[in-house]
């Protein structure tokens, strides 16, 4: 089992206590697996260890995608979408993002669960190596694009499983951005007729955004400032936005993103909605 640390100046009780709440957690996470222990190769994805916690468990979720493993000693390699998990303490957490990197083979000891998409870590992994992961590795690094007239070149961003291209907007060069599972027929005709009535769209957007945002940058303004806050008019607010990205899909439906020009201190203003109705919501997240 991993990642159960002695914490510092506990108690011999309380330190039993927090262990057996601990064993208890990963036993019954440990429970979704056969209980045959492996040898395994595997090659990691795009992005390193994340972790998560409910709030009332002590322990966090520790896991990684992978596109490919293998038992050591078997020449059957299982290809697509996997995830690698185990619980852990952050102590843990932090020691399995610094071993395991993005885009790379690694070697452990695990368990599969039953329909063999997710396998569970019974120790630190370590470099592996391989030569038909190794050709599955170079693969799944190279570069995948597409170019289509009047918007550009698009690179799938692996780490977020979008496809991204610059464009200009108005005189400004932002993001356009197609997930990778969307239509790209379908979301290559929306945002040619996005950009195609720009001026209309970035006036509508700005507006909304306003409407719904001003009141709240203004009592930001009241909080943060030092001296006597200057108010914040509609035609300011929408000045003041500037844009960074449009995410479009398939059905229609856009988030426009912007910097919020210090009006909410370096957050980030987010305006979703559709191009059959306009938008229908503005928030300030990040």
């Amino acid at each position: 089992m991993l990642g159960f640390f002695k914490k510092k100046g506990e108690q011999p009780e309380e330190e039993q206590r927090v262990r057996n709440t601990e064993n208890k957690q990963f036993k019954e996470f440990a429970a979704r697996f056969r209980q045959e222990e492996l040898s395994i190769l595997a090659v990691t994805g795009a992005n390193g260890f994340g972790g998560g916690r409910a709030g009332t468990e002590k322990l966090w979720t520790a896991s990684i995608g992978l596109t490919a493993w293998m038992e050591e000693d078997s020449p059957d390699i299982h290809r697509g979408e996997f995830v690698l998990s185990t619980i852990g303490d952050e102590q843990l957490l932090e020691v399995l993002r610094r071993r395991t990197r993005p885009d790379f083979i690694i070697k452990f000891r695990g368990r599969v669960s039953e329909d063999g998409k997710r396998l569970l870590l019974l120790d630190l992994p370590e470099p592996g190596f391989d030569s038909d992961l190794k050709a599955i590795l170079e693969e799944q690094k190279k570069p995948v694009t597409f170019w289509e007239e009047g918007l550009g070149t698009f690179t799938l961003d692996r780490q977020v499983d979008w496809f991204e291209t610059e464009v200009d907007w108005l005189g400004t060069e932002i993001s356009l951005v197609f997930d990778q599972d969307e239509n790209r027929a379908d979301c290559v005709r929306n945002a040619k007729a996005l950009l195609a009535d720009a001026a209309s769209w970035d006036k509508r957007v700005r507006e909304y955004a306003a409407d719904d945002l001003l009141t709240s940058a203004n009592d930001w303004a009241e909080q943060m400032e030092d001296e006597e806050p200057q108010e914040i008019t509609k035609e300011q607010f929408m000045e003041r936005m500037e844009l960074e990205s449009i995410e479009i899909r398939a059905d229609g439906s856009f988030e426009f993103w912007f910097a919020d020009g210090d009006m909410f201190y370096g957050h980030s203003i987010h305006v979703s909605g559709d191009m059959e109705k306009g938008p229908d919501r503005a928030d300030m997240e990040g």
